[in-house]
């Protein structure tokens, strides 16, 4: 079996050279197989090679081919529920703890692509944008709560006039800058992770599926692929959106969804004139508008969500849609890409770090929120691998609830429950 191709995308499209890496080819043995070359593998593979361990990462198509390579690129700051929520739900002593940890995972994918130069087009800058008047004063509250209590420094408050002119649009009522969070591009971004992966000694295989996970109930696991098998004490389930099957407890907690994203052609100087500081974009609705100018010029918009394994018909024109309700003035602009790509939520929209078994680890389920997280969980996984679990039960304490319906309903369920969210953005 050979890897695919990308899917066409903007980011395929202006992806730097990468090597294709050949499929497992036999049986081997290491320290550590990690299941999946997005962000989470990849990282949970360098944190461990940089400790000595050998690592052997296996990825069914090709690196960074999922969520980890076709995201909108933008990096949040804190986790992905908001902070008096997670006090609600945890108590302030665990609540702080949970946004330290987030704050330390932008600073971790910062720190990596400076240590490793990963050019992948960073900035700083990302701005919220209030899309219900209504909403305006209990956001504008949670960025004081954010600065009073957890002493966060670096954002700025916008009213609706700040906004339009930060934004180039007067669709929103208000918001806040966030001058530590920002942008990058994703595919170049895990291709970056993988070649400071190899760099450490790790060994990639494209176009390996893994089929089954063996355990002798001693210690010893084995992870079976078309190809051959890896023989290893410790494995790392990092599918995210693409497990297949492979894991029943996984399947029963994360559940796929698709987004879709745009790329316009070359806006020349009215990029300036929209986004003039070039900070990415995201609003309050639950399905997320989300977009920024890309390191050309180009309009990055996503928007809008499907349920199934099927995207629309007329992928441009979709997710072109969403765009002009923000942008009525770019009706005149030539869409040049537009794709769509697996990512994973959750019920309570937080990501799920579990030790499924002795030996087994997994991470996934980041809800959109995985640029920070899913690159920090891989750090979580080689110090709970390495054997300081302290900070990885910290993410694995968190409370996950399964999917309603079980295996057959589980989907539709969830399909009426999204739609109810998008219905309420649309009433909104």
């Amino acid at each position: 079996m050979t890897a695919t191709a990308y899917p066409p995308s903007y980011y395929a499209a202006t992806a730097h050279e990468a090597p294709e890496r050949p499929p497992l080819d036999g049986d081997v043995s290491c320290d550590v197989c990690v299941i999946g070359a997005g962000y989470t593998g990849l990282s949970t593979a360098l944190h461990l090679a940089k400790k000595g361990r050998r690592v052997v990462v296996i990825e069914a198509e090709r690196v960074g081919w999922g969520a980890s390579g076709r995201n909108g690129g933008q990096l949040h700051s804190g986790q992905r529920r908001d902070q008096e929520t997670l006090e609600a739900w945890f108590g302030e002593a665990r609540a702080h703890a949970l946004f330290e940890l987030a704050e330390e995972a932008k600073r971790t994918v910062k720190s990596l692509i400076a240590t490793h130069a990963i050019d992948c087009d960073w900035r700083d800058g990302l701005i919220h944008a209030v899309h219900k008047k209504s909403w305006l004063h209990s956001a504008n509250a949670e960025v004081e709560h954010l600065m009073a209590r957890y002493g966060y420094e670096g954002t700025s408050f916008l009213d609706a006039e700040a906004l339009t002119r930060a934004i180039g649009t007067d669709v929103y009522h208000g918001g806040w800058r966030d001058g530590t969070a920002g942008h990058l591009h994703p595919l170049n971004y895990a291709l970056g992770l993988a070649r400071a992966c190899e760099e450490a000694g790790v060994r990639i295989c494209e176009g390996t599926r893994a089929t089954a996970i063996e355990s002798d109930g001693g210690g010893h696991r084995r992870v079976v692929t078309p190809t051959g098998a890896i023989a290893s004490p410790d494995v790392v389930i990092a599918a995210n959106g693409y497990l297949e099957g492979l894991e029943r407890d996984v399947d029963a907690h994360v559940m796929p969804i698709r987004n879709y994203v745009l790329a316009t052609e070359p806006l020349g100087h009215r990029a300036s004139r929209l986004i003039p500081f070039r900070e990415a974009v995201a609003d309050s609705r639950f399905v997320v508008h989300y977009w920024r100018i890309s390191s050309d010029g180009r309009m990055i918009f996503g928007g809008g969500e499907t349920y199934g394994r099927t995207e629309p018909k007329d992928l441009k024109g979709f997710v072109r849609a969403h765009m002009l309700k923000v942008y009525p003035d770019l009706a005149d602009v030539a869409i040049d890409y537009a794709w769509g790509g697996t990512l994973a939520v959750t019920m309570n929209r937080m990501p799920y770090f579990r030790r499924l078994r002795p030996g087994v680890y997994t991470a996934s389920g980041y809800s959109g929120h995985g640029v920070a997280i899913a690159t920090f969980a891989g750090k979580l996984l080689a110090e709970a691998i390495e054997g300081d679990t302290s900070r990885f039960d910290l993410m694995a304490s968190i409370p996950a609830k399964t999917f309603p319906g079980g295996r057959w309903l589980r989907h539709p369920t969830l399909v009426l429950a999204m739609s109810w969210f998008a219905l309420r953005d649309r009433l909104g």
